[in-house]
């Protein structure tokens, strides 16, 4: 696997992986920056976490992909 795979601009997958993994942190962000009630603490906590395993699967299906764009 090459890590230069990973950089594809022109394919919609890198981007979907920057927006999911920059979304991934802003909640976190805003899980430690203020106080929620218990439900919405879980609720964001799984946005978080499901937008951090998507980006990281479609980081993984892109240095898996040998076609060059």
């Amino acid at each position: 696997m090459k890590l230069s795979r990973l950089y594809r601009p022109q394919d919609r997958r890198f981007w979907l992986m920057i927006v999911l993994n920059l979304l991934s942190a802003v909640l976190a962000w805003f899980l430690r920056s203020w106080p929620l009630v218990p439900l919405a603490t879980v609720v964001v906590a799984l946005f978080a976490l499901g937008n951090a395993a998507l980006g990281m699967f479609i980081a993984w299906d892109l240095l898996r992909d040998e076609r060059e764009d």
